[in-house]
């Protein structure tokens, strides 16, 4: 078979679910950026002159990044989940299924198009938080490294529950007992140096811990732990995940039954 038309199959799902996202995108990357910003305004009018960061980092500019990332991953995780969830629920799985489309095309197009949509928003509130604060960029590099493992972790994750749930009552119970905690718990509103030792050993549990805080290194060339550390926990989680999410699909795993 040409290579061309191998990945035509790729490419039209890539597509059907970058369209997907964006033919709503009011719903799916407007109410993201202006949740995020809301929390910008809260947070900074109240700690703003009260808290600083790594000894000289304003608490608004420290938030800043913590609050893009977090967008990133919500939305990462949200696009995949949802999308499976529906075309299981509604029975349309079946015209991605039928296609001559490996089980790796079919995981990377999802996991890209939930790439896609976290950056889109983690873009725009970045963007409309830059009046509010003088961000620096220490390492853009690093930044990037993040926010694209970020995302597959998230789309990654998404796939899974997706694959797994059955109802939208089983994906809303992995967003809101599983997802949502952990991003709130990792440091996006503060440095786990504030916390008791105890809880900041526990804080090192949460592998959305080392996604933000090594984001937040590439704006500001600091960070609660070292971006090595970071860098390799995250890329471990990307790979743990991404073979177990396509195990799942190379059996046919919910979808084929």
């Amino acid at each position: 078979m040409p290579v061309e038309s191998s990945f035509t199959g790729f490419r039209t799902l890539l597509y059907k679910e970058v369209l997907r996202f964006w033919k709503v995108s009011f719903q799916t990357v407007a109410a993201p950026v202006l949740t995020a910003i809301l929390y910008l305004l809260i947070f900074s009018h109240v700690l703003d002159r009260h808290v600083t960061v790594y000894g000289d980092v304003a608490y608004t500019t420290f938030l800043v990044p913590g609050l893009v990332m977090m967008s990133v991953l919500q939305n990462a995780f949200a696009n995949s989940s949802s999308s499976l969830i529906q075309s299981k629920i509604t029975g349309n799985i079946i015209f991605v299924l039928l296609p001559p489309l490996s089980y790796r095309e079919f995981y990377a197009a999802y996991v890209i198009a939930s790439i896609l949509r976290g950056l889109f928003v983690g873009l725009g509130v970045l963007l409309v938080s830059l009046p509010f604060v003088d961000l620096p960029l220490a390492n853009p590099l690093w930044v990037l490294a993040f926010a694209l493992m970020g995302g597959a972790i998230l789309g990654s994750f998404g796939v899974i529950a997706g694959i797994w749930a059955d109802k939208f009552d089983q994906l809303a119970a992995f967003q809101n007992f599983l997802i949502m905690p952990l991003t709130m718990l990792s440091g996006v509103f503060y440095s786990i140096h504030s916390l008791p030792q105890i809880w900041q050993n526990v804080s090192h549990f949460n592998p959305f811990f080392f996604m933000i805080d090594g984001f937040r290194y590439g704006f500001f060339g600091q960070s609660d732990t070292s971006p090595w550390l970071s860098l390799g926990v995250v890329g471990a989680c990307f790979v743990s995940l991404a073979a177990l999410t396509l195990a799942m699909l190379g059996r046919g795993y919910k979808l084929r039954s």
